[in-house]
């Protein structure tokens, strides 16, 4: 069986009082995710998280390690991926589709990000950073 990693993050910020947790429609597929990528050789977890969220979304975070949750799943035959995730914030709002492989890019609030996620891994996941953020998961 082959073996492949990927990392990413939960990217939020803080706007009025209230977070904001930024999703991705990726092409492949028109999901609904978080920014992630394939670790490429030589990379960390974290050194893979932060370009994957540089060239998906265009934006600089700051990378919470302290957070990191992992999924597995078949995403094909005979294949087993590892996708790892950290808490990424914000360093500015000016989110940016990356052409090539992001449909589009939306701020949402917890309540909408939970019902806007496509895949149940990644309600998951969603699920454990907001109780890392000490919020009440509905």
């Amino acid at each position: 069986m082959k073996k492949e990693k990927s990392c990413g993050a939960v990217v939020y910020r803080g706007k009025k009082g209230e977070r904001e947790i930024l999703l991705i429609r990726h092409k492949n597929g028109g999901h609904w995710a978080f920014p992630k990528g394939h670790v490429e050789k030589g990379e960390t977890e974290e050194e893979t998280a932060l370009r994957e969220i540089r060239e998906e979304t265009g934006l600089k975070v700051k990378l919470k390690t302290d957070f990191r949750h992992c999924v597995t799943y078949s995403p094909k035959a005979n294949v087993l991926k590892d996708v790892v995730y950290f808490a990424a914030k914000a360093k500015s709002d000016d989110a940016k589709a990356q052409p090539e492989e992001v449909l589009e890019v939306q701020w949402k609030t917890p309540q909408d990000a939970l019902q806007t996620v496509t895949y149940e891994n990644d309600r998951e996941i969603l699920r454990a950073f907001l109780e890392y953020k000490g919020e009440k998961v509905g």
